[in-house]
């Protein structure tokens, strides 16, 4: 019998080398940090919710002597403020944040990375300046389509997980259950700031404890924290409510775009969140992309085959690029 590989951890803990607060449209102000290589191959960390912020882990994806790792927190999130802002808060507002952020720091062309909606603002970035990307990696791969937000939120996932599903219901009377979102949205951007946390908090812990194969008590303890799960459930409420500010099919539609991009597509076979459809309907439209579909794995990047598969495909970005 051969070696069984070794798998890939997190890259050890490191501390940004520069942080910059950059006011973009009123009232928005960004939180961004540059860890790692000052001289490295650039990339950008596109988190996801939206509205859920970096976190210290997030650095550890790549190689610090190879990569000058940009993180920022999107509009309305993490330690960018006003904090659970929804005004100007779109999908066109972040993609614009983006370019800003690429010319203050001096960026000509850099790497994307992104999970979950960080894939899809990734995707629309991609498409949008083709030109300014020198690699996608994406993971957890979401498109934003209306059936994929009727999957989560109104049925589907829902059979899956039917005991956590009645706590995501309870915050709903039975008369609004027919549009769970709108419900949501009401309570979310009401007036009560009791109903506007105790609907945060069951949205958010919804998504966490689906988002593994496993439980993975961390998980559900971040989106369970009250200042991320009132950004999480408002802004993803906020953009759910409103299409994602994307045309119909648009990513899919727009994939010849990135013809000239080389990318990986990294997908838990077992993501309840986003199905392993919407990556492979990507991967189909966009031949340059590399799909692994991880056997053990859900939607979360902290699981260990998902790590592993974009801890490869960072170290396999640089040295294609270097």
């Amino acid at each position: 019998m051969g070696k069984l590989e070794a798998m890939y951890k997190l890259y050890p803990d490191i501390k940004p080398y520069a942080r910059h607060r950059l006011a973009v449209e009123p009232p928005h102000e960004l939180y961004i940090e540059e860890c790692g290589n000052p001289d490295g191959l650039p990339v950008v960390f596109v988190h996801g919710g939206p509205g859920a912020g970096c976190e210290p882990y997030h650095r550890r994806f790549f190689d610090p002597n190879d990569y000058r790792i940009v993180l920022f927190d999107q509009r309305g999130c993490g330690r960018s403020t006003p904090h659970a802002e929804l005004k100007g808060n779109t999908t066109q507002a972040l993609v614009a944040d983006m370019e800003v952020i690429r010319q203050k720091l001096g960026i000509e062309r850099w790497v994307v990375f992104g999970g979950s909606w960080g894939s899809t603002l990734g995707l629309v970035y991609a498409e949008t300046h083709p030109e300014r990307v020198l690699g996608l990696i994406l993971r957890g791969v979401f498109l934003c389509r209306p059936h994929e937000i009727r999957w989560f939120y109104q049925e589907g996932a829902s059979r899956i997980f039917p005991d956590y599903w009645e706590d995501y219901l309870r915050v709903i009377p039975e008369v609004e259950r027919p549009d769970m979102v709108r419900a949501y949205y009401q309570r979310l951007t009401g007036e009560d700031e009791l109903a506007r946390m105790a609907a945060a908090k069951a949205w958010s812990i919804w998504e966490g404890r689906a988002a593994t194969l496993q439980p993975n008590k961390n998980v559900i303890d971040h989106f369970a924290n009250p200042s991320t799960a009132l950004s999480l459930a408002r802004i993803e409420c906020h953009y759910f409510i409103n299409d994602s500010f994307l045309e119909p099919n648009q990513i899919l539609r727009d994939a010849h775009r990135l013809a000239d991009i080389h990318g990986v597509i990294v997908h838990g076979r077992y993501d309840v969140v986003c199905p392993v459809e919407n990556a492979w309907e990507l991967s189909r439209a966009w031949p340059q992309s590399e799909l692994r579909i991880i056997a053990d794995a859900g939607h979360s990047a902290a699981e260990p085959g998902t790590t592993d598969a974009l801890i490869k495909a960072t170290m396999t970005m640089a040295s294609r690029l270097r």
